[in-house]
């Protein structure tokens, strides 16, 4: 049988409470990427999809459409999306986004956001069973643990774990079966596979794939995590100052003011410890240096706070995939002392930076210009990763 095309539901409107995000569970991250974009780019590389539906809450729903948006334009699909208002419950959300579903589309595959790493070969693998079979398609995994039937506190039997499977989604269904059974349906039920059988439909399954488990928890997260291999890069940057003739002029690191210290010089405000890190972090992505991203040449920098120029390099390296893990620098000079500025510094950078930033201290020895007081230098890493490949894909 030719298929005509299938539509994909995908349920997304639910809240993630167990996860403890604090946000809606599809915008919880995995690899730097919501579990909404996850899902969303597996379901348009699907084989023959026609439109994707995606029930989506009321209160996020702009943020959802951004997000499908930006994942539909990076793949240069033409797929016709359509957000829909997802319900008190998921069969209410499914409901919804039946509605949108083109009268012609042979099968419909409905999807939980939290299957977020299902490959679209699970979705093309179910696509194909609908049309050639015209019953409730399930993926299925066997289950390999030691099953028993419990009674209170008591183990009353080991269950025949051979006829027993943990079931998957996405779930496929003839078009026009499913429709009429969300027209009729009163009762709620765990999953679509479930419904489509009290109304008498017949429901098989498929191999499902391991990558296809839910992700409900924080230990869930962690796991889909070890799925994604990252490539890590480190950097090293340095900056040296003189301190200012001009005993008024502020000192500037770390994006703060340190109160009662003489200023350095510069072009923009001799901020060294935020420079030298620009200079770590650009380094370690190959992007330059920050002589050639913000040099002297551009007077719009002149006086700049340092954190600009982080703030700058933060989404350049997030243009170019980059995550910055962390941040340690190293101030040397006998003044000014860091110990009494450490917390409010580390505190101040790492917000800008978005990842821990730590920093430290030490003198020359009284050797040099830094040993003679004239100024102040710094040394900095830093440590960013960009996701490699999706392993077992």
């Amino acid at each position: 049988m030719s298929s005509r095309g299938i539509a994909v539901i995908l349920v997304a409107a639910g809240r993630g409470e167990r996860l403890g995000a604090n946000v809606p569970k599809a915008l919880a991250l995995v690899a730097g990427e919501t579990l909404l974009a996850h899902s969303v780019r597996a379901a348009l590389l699907a084989k023959g999809l026609k439109q994707l539906a995606i029930a989506a809450p009321e209160s996020n729903i702009e943020e959802f459409a951004q997000i499908v948006r930006e994942v539909a334009e990076s793949l240069g699909s033409l797929v016709p999306i359509r957000l829909v208002i997802g319900g008190d419950t998921r069969q209410e959300s499914i409901s919804a986004a039946i509605k949108v579903c083109d009268e012609d589309v042979d099968s419909i595959l409905v999807h939980d956001v939290a299957r977020a790493l299902a490959p679209s070969s699970l979705f093309d693998r179910v696509a194909e069973a609908v049309v050639e079979q015209q019953v409730g398609i399930v993926p299925i995994l066997p289950v390999v643990d030691t099953m028993k039937r419990i009674d209170g506190d008591v183990v009353a039997a080991t269950v025949d774990r051979s006829q027993l499977g943990t079931a998957q989604t996405p779930q496929g269904f003839p078009a026009e079966t499913l429709r009429t059974i969300y027209r009729s349906a009163v009762d709620d039920y765990t999953d679509d596979a479930a419904l489509f059988q009290s109304f008498g439909g017949e429901v098989r399954l498929v191999v499902g794939d391991p990558q296809a488990f839910k992700i409900t928890t924080q230990p869930d997260l962690t796991r889909a995590e070890s799925l994604f291999d990252r490539d890590y890069r480190s950097g090293i940057g340095t900056d040296t100052h003189r301190f200012s003739a001009d005993a008024d002029k502020p000192l500037f690191l770390g994006t703060i003011v340190w109160d009662g210290e003489t200023g350095l010089d510069g072009h923009s405000d001799g901020d060294a410890l935020s420079h030298a890190i620009v200079d770590a972090l650009l380094s370690a992505a190959g992007l330059g240096d920050i002589g050639s991203n913000f040099g002297v040449d551009r007077p719009e920098f002149e006086g700049a706070n340092g954190a600009i120029f982080l703030s700058e390099t933060r989404s350049m390296l997030q243009e170019s995939g980059w995550q910055i893990e962390n941040v340690s620098a190293q101030i040397i000079g006998n003044k000014p002392k860091v110990a009494p500025h450490r917390s409010l510094v580390q505190l101040a950078l790492s917000e800008v930076v978005g990842a821990p930033v730590t920093i430290s201290a030490t003198t020359t020895d009284g050797l040099g210009f830094l040993g003679q007081s004239e100024g102040v230098a710094v040394v900095a890493t830093a440590l960013i990763s960009r996701l490699k490949v999706r392993l077992n894909s």
